[in-house]
């Protein structure tokens, strides 16, 4: 028989462990996404714009409402506005969050697996140790954004990513490797100019006709990934591993840095 605990052990074993998330991403074998706890909302859509509206503002007039471990699956919140907010282990399962903003916000240890999140703005958000496995985001904004999440399967189609860090901090790995998880996932067309992809997983990922100037790519997993017409002006390969990848042109190759650096180069598939 599996066994399932519930989400307020889950969480109290998460913060008492690390504080910070570093054990987010192991943790969903532990839950059970079809409880209560994962699965319902404990206010309506009216009353969390009441929450919104009625939050603290600071000397720029921003809002920041605290919904902190709130239970808010299953709602329809698109186009509200939580920038600034602390969503920090709250529940957005199967939520509808399109056109929403999350600017600046904390999902920190949030949950929102098979979230729809197309055309959201999440500018600089903080999503560490986030669970967003399935999550829609095709279209949104995470410029800036710092992402140790799990986006495995999730769908990125022309998302913005320019400048957003996935990478790992090997400063901070005392409870394990913590990074961008970004397995199957579906980043066609996607802009990632400039983002730290550093020990990213893009195992099997759609990057085809991504724009991938200027990335860090070292040590990244891309084995299988489609790298089809993906632009790699002045990304870094450095031990980045290419086995069974897709890569685009040979011009496309002559552009990116270190490439005779990479692991399993010679595995790596080439264009017919």
């Amino acid at each position: 028989m599996l066994f399932r605990l519930p989400f307020a052990l889950v969480s109290m074993m998460v913060l008492l462990v690390d504080p910070i998330g570093a054990a987010a991403q192991d943790m969903l074998g532990g839950v059970d996404l079809n409880g209560p706890d994962m699965s319902t909302s404990e206010m309506t859509r009216a009353e969390v714009e009441a929450l919104l509206k009625a939050a603290p503002q600071d000397a720029a007039g921003q809002r920041s409402a605290d919904l902190q471990g709130k239970r808010l699956s299953h709602l329809d919140l698109s186009g509200l506005d939580f920038s600034g907010s602390n969503l920090r282990l709250a529940r957005l399962n199967r939520t509808s969050l399109k056109g929403a903003r999350f600017d600046s916000a904390i999902l920190n240890q949030a949950w929102l697996i098979d979230a729809n999140l197309t055309e959201a703005s999440l500018v600089k958000a903080s999503l560490l140790g986030t669970q967003m496995r399935r999550a829609k985001l095709d279209g949104a904004d995470l410029n800036g954004a710092r992402i140790t999440a799990d986006l495995s399967g999730a769908s990125l189609i022309g998302a913005r990513l320019a400048g957003a860090d996935l990478g790992a901090d090997m400063r901070n790995q005392s409870m394990g490797l913590m990074r961008g998880v970004l397995r199957f996932a579906d980043l066609r067309n996607a802009d990632l100019s400039g983002a730290n992809l550093s020990r990213t997983d893009l195992v099997l990922a759609k990057l085809q006709n991504a724009n991938l100037a200027n990335c860090n790519l070292t040590h990244a997993d891309l084995s299988g990934a489609d790298l089809s017409n993906a632009n790699l002006a002045g990304a870094d390969f450095t031990e980045t591993d290419l086995a069974s990848a897709l890569l685009p042109s040979a011009a496309a190759l002559e552009k990116a840095r270190n490439l005779d650096k990479a692991k399993n180069l010679n595995l790596a598939r080439r264009p017919d």
